[in-house]
């Protein structure tokens, strides 16, 4: 991807998010010089990785297939082994329409997806087998708004606005906006998206930048580079 196109699409998620009076925390909007001058204190939000992440997953295609978060919080893998401490992630994401997020599933994160608002967010679910593929034929098992469910293997899960579902580790699923661009919540625990995202097809959890303008705002994956 190229900058230009990041720094586009930071802008008009920015709008909206902010159309549904979401606000995102002020260190959202540092430039460059200034999460330099903020580096120190601001170590927590480097190591935690929070902040903007837009992905392509690697395929040159954002429209088709790509996804935009925000991380507001994460804690960290020592408090998650320890048991105690900040155990918890929260994200805020847009799906577009017929935007695909592929099918993956977690080692470790169970988390909530919440459609937060816009159009309808559809989930195609699989569930695992012993060795932690991709099962064809077991039926999936999940919560929708805390309430238990069992679905067919490659069931499509429409939530409208106000309903989420709870995805375990070893619950395969992609997703898409039906209809719109949708405004997606995860809650989970903690999050590490360089380790825990397994996918069906052999791509990238982050996206490759070609500089061809100033950044607006440091993606998370920015840090390691620009910090």
């Amino acid at each position: 991807m190229k900058r230009s196109q990041v720094n586009e699409i930071i802008q008009q998620s920015d709008d909206f998010i902010r159309s549904f009076n979401f606000q995102l925390p002020h260190f959202a909007y540092w430039s460059l010089a200034e999460f330099k001058a903020n580096a120190t204190r601001a170590g927590g939000i480097i190591q935690a990785g929070l902040g903007w992440d837009i992905t392509d997953y690697g395929a040159g295609d954002f429209d088709a297939m790509g996804l935009f978060l925000f991380t507001t919080r994460n804690g960290f893998q020592a408090d998650l082994a320890a048991g105690g401490g900040m155990c918890y992630a929260e994200k805020i994401m847009i799906s577009r329409h017929d935007q695909i997020s592929p099918m993956h599933r977690h080692i470790l994160k169970t988390e909530d997806i919440i459609n937060r608002g816009g159009a309808t967010l559809a989930i195609e679910m699989f569930e695992s087998d012993f060795e932690g593929r991709l099962d064809p034929k077991a039926p999936v098992n999940v919560a929708c708004d805390g309430i238990a469910e069992s679905f067919a293997a490659g069931h499509v899960l429409l939530l409208e606005p106000g309903q989420s579902v709870t995805l375990r580790p070893g619950n395969w699923h992609k997703f898409w906006g039906e209809g719109g661009d949708v405004l997606i919540g995860e809650v989970s625990g903690v999050n590490d998206d360089t380790t825990d995202n397994i996918f069906v097809d052999p791509i990238g959890r982050f996206a490759d930048i070609e500089e061809d303008v100033d950044p607006l705002h440091l993606l998370v994956s920015d840090y390691a580079t620009f910090l």
